[in-house]
């Protein structure tokens, strides 16, 4: 970055590249984006909200609320089931610097663009037979597991809520205050693993009154 911060780091792991988007800070920089070789690809949002997700079957969209805005699939992926999702370009910034362009699986652009200068960065990749053999199902959560990290949310809110009234009792304006950004990050990844399951919406709407509660 133009402040001598580390931007993009492009690293090997054994067979693999790993491209990794910091945002710019000195130190302790949070991730903005990982692309694997692999196909396995993931960008945030600035709260921590996955906000891209990507494999070598497809990939979604997500809101920072965590709702699926849209979802599509790989015009070549022999792993796809069901009918296909085509991919509609997306453009996305992840800070003032560095851009993310996505117009096919082997045509994902990481964009760098500072004082008059620009980088770009190749990390789509093609489908391959052999990688059927090690590609592990999507994970899913049971019905159980989502309830509780929902009532894990929910708990760590209430003590949040319990320590402030305890360390600022004469305070009106306390319970006005926002919770602390991990616990932001851990709602809205909660909402997210609750849109990408397999779960009735009764029980989606269930979850999402627990952590909203």
């Amino acid at each position: 970055y133009p402040s001598g911060n580390l931007a993009i780091i492009v690293v090997r792991e054994k067979k693999r590249l790993i491209c990794i988007v910091q945002e710019d800070k000195p130190s302790n920089a949070e991730i903005q984006a990982v692309f694997k070789s692999n196909g396995r690809n993931i960008c945030y949002y600035p709260n921590g909200a996955v906000w891209i997700s990507m494999n070598i079957q497809g990939g979604q969209y997500l809101d920072q609320a965590g709702s699926r805005v849209r979802r599509w699939t790989w015009l070549n992926s022999v792993m796809s089931s069901g009918p296909h999702v085509p991919l509609s370009p997306i453009f996305i910034s992840l800070n003032q610097h560095v851009g993310v362009r996505i117009l096919g699986q082997d045509k994902i652009t990481v964009s760098f663009l500072a004082m008059g200068q620009q980088a770009k960065f190749n990390v789509g990749t093609k489908v391959q037979a052999s990688d059927v053999g090690w590609l592990p199902p999507p994970a899913q959560l049971g019905e159980d597991e989502l309830l509780l990290l929902a009532f894990r949310v929910r708990i760590l809110r209430l003590f949040d809520r319990l320590r402030r009234c305890l360390n600022f009792p004469s305070n009106e304006q306390w319970d006005k205050i926002k919770p602390p950004a991990y616990l932001i990050t851990q709602t809205l990844k909660v909402l997210q693993l609750c849109t990408t399951s397999d779960i009735s919406d009764e029980l989606r709407s269930l979850i999402r009154a627990i952590v909203n509660a």
